[in-house]
């Protein structure tokens, strides 16, 4: 079975249940109305914003349209499809009609710059790029090199010259699809890493993959049919959408929301009786900055439905988690780790049966194995940082046309993460940092991870990164960025102050007051700061702070 028959099953079996709901608090809506089966809420004095909905019948349709329209114009099985949307309505269906034609699906960043899509499309030998109105400007910039044998598909209104024009393309389609059968072994979709470290690779799965996901998330969170899921992260990730495929095995709900204010995230748990919501790091501290200053009220809202708040994609401070209970007591709470390489989160879980334990990346997924490495592939002693590597049907196939980089992430089953971790006396798993994050100072290794999940506890910081800079003396140094919070004051002094908590070593040797870049995943963008600060950089950003 593959997520495709999962839909098609939920689409017979609940054809007038709510599958998704998109809700757009930036962009006002003012009548009632229907346009091709989405449905438009006209705004009460509780709902002044854009809402749009659609059944498991309906959404299957659209990928049944969506499916005809490509085999129409060529597309076969093993061709690659790419999506660079925004998140909205037609992404899933657009998705699943992908994969219905036994092509591949391939979600690109929506912070790509033009030259970024390019070289995406070139290296996953993309047939076709389907894109909306935000991205007219960049592709059109590459348009006349990428549309050689390649077909552009544009999905808003008023449609550019140099592409086909979506709505007209699944209008004259059939909804119905008769399509080949897909096995677990077909490829399914090739995604790309977060080019955190540099260029993006293409990271190749099968439909196995997808299943498993789908497979791990509805055990670990225990999705049923009553269930609402809020998804906020961007879908052209594997974080959103593989959580999302826990409601897609359930046919439970979901709602995308296009929107990360502390109060947009309230109102539409409130609204839409919410009951799963998957927050990052700077969503949850926003909504706690919120909350301590008296801006939300939680007694505005019924939040009576949430039950579950997890976060994944980055570490997640100690200090967060218990803010966050003592507002939320009732809540469970559960952090996912995994890659793209890994079909995204769930590789590692906490549980929710383990809050005592926040502040590790939990254990070993359902149908997941791991284990912690030295740079010779042997198992380390419980206690000792290692290489953490995972292993299960979730692994990529291999980088897509890159044999070099697949080799030495792929050992013997084994995915190599770059992760750094230790295991605790229970079995439990803490990150420590990324390998190639790791700073030796004075020929000391600084985990910055660690330090930084200390200063996170102090409360005038609204969020840290740690950074290795050069010296000439220890070669490196351990730099704090540090972004305070909302109203707060503060001197290098009162950091360092709080920091002789710390050992001596993992003191960090300087502290620059600035806002930490995070990626849509909510990935401290260190490379960033590295090149801003370094060097050169470091000496600007002294003389005019």
């Amino acid at each position: 079975m593959t997520i495709v028959d999962i839909l098609e099953n939920n689409a017979k079996l609940y054809p007038t249940d709510v599958a998704l709901v998109e809700i757009n608090p930036d962009q006002p809506e003012t009548r009632r109305m229907t346009w091709r089966d989405y449905e438009l809420v006209e705004p009460s004095i509780n709902r002044p914003h854009y809402r749009r909905e659609i059944s498991w019948r309906v959404f299957d349709e659209k990928a049944n349209r969506f499916a005809n329209a490509l085999v129409s114009r060529g597309i076969k099985k093993g061709d690659k499809v790419a999506i660079l949307l925004m998140n909205c309505l037609e992404w899933l269906p657009i998705y699943f009609g992908i994969l219905k034609t036994g092509a591949l699906a391939v979600p690109l960043n929506f912070r790509y710059s033009a030259d970024e899509i390019k070289y995406c499309l070139d290296l996953a030998e993309v047939d076709a790029l389907v894109f909306g109105p935000e991205f007219v400007g960049r592709v059109e910039e590459i348009a006349e090199s990428i549309s050689v044998n390649r077909l552009l598909i544009y999905t808003g209104m008023a449609c550019p010259s140099f592409a086909d024009d979506y709505n007209e393309m699944t209008a004259e389609s059939s909804s119905t699809y008769d399509r080949a059968p897909l096995t677990e072994d077909d490829y399914s979709a090739i995604y790309f890493s977060s080019g955190t470290t540099g260029f993006p690779k293409a990271i190749l799965h099968r439909h196995r993959a997808l299943m498993h996901s789908a497979i791990t998330e509805q055990k670990h969170h225990s999705q049923s049919r009553d269930d609402v899921f809020l998804c906020i992260p961007p879908l052209y990730h594997t974080g959103a959408k593989m959580h999302w495929f826990g409601s897609l095995l359930s046919a439970s709900k979901a709602v995308i929301l296009k929107g990360t204010r502390p109060e947009t995230i309230l109102q539409a748990v409130s609204e839409e009786k919410c009951s799963i919501v998957w927050l990052l790091v700077p969503w949850a501290q926003d909504i706690l900055a919120s909350l301590d200053s008296g801006a939300l009220k939680i007694g505005d809202y019924d939040l009576s439905k949430w039950r579950l708040m997890h976060i994944g994609a980055q570490p997640v401070p100690q200090s967060l988690i218990k803010r966050w209970l003592e507002y939320f007591p009732t809540h469970q709470y559960d952090t996912n780790y995994g890659l793209s390489e890994s079909i995204g989160p769930g590789a590692v879980h906490l549980g929710v049966e383990n809050v005592h334990k926040v502040g590790a990346i939990g254990i070993a997924g359902y149908g997941w194995e791991v284990s912690i490495v030295d740079s010779r592939g042997r198992q380390v002693e419980r206690g000792d940082v290692g290489e953490l590597i995972l292993r299960g049907p979730g692994v990529m196939d291999c980088y897509y046309n890159d044999k070099k980089a697949t080799s030495a992430s792929l050992k013997d089953g084994w995915l190599y993460t770059g992760d750094m971790a230790r295991m605790d006396e229970d079995g439990f798993i803490f990150l420590v940092d990324r390998k190639k994050d790791v700073i030796i100072t004075g020929g000391e290794n600084l985990y910055p991870v660690q330090i930084e999940d200390f200063i996170s506890s102090c409360p005038l910081v609204k969020d840290v990164a740690v950074i290795g800079l050069p010296d000439e003396r220890l070669g490196e140094i351990a730099t704090a960025i540090i972004e305070l919070r909302d109203g707060v004051v503060a001197s290098e002094s009162d950091i360092e102050e709080f920091c002789k908590a710390l050992p001596r070593y993992k003191r960090p040797r300087k502290i620059i007051f600035a806002q930490v870049p995070r990626n849509p995943t909510g990935k401290i963008e260190k490379p960033k700061l590295r090149k801003k600060y370094g060097a050169e950089g470091l000496v600007a950003a002294q003389n005019n702070g």
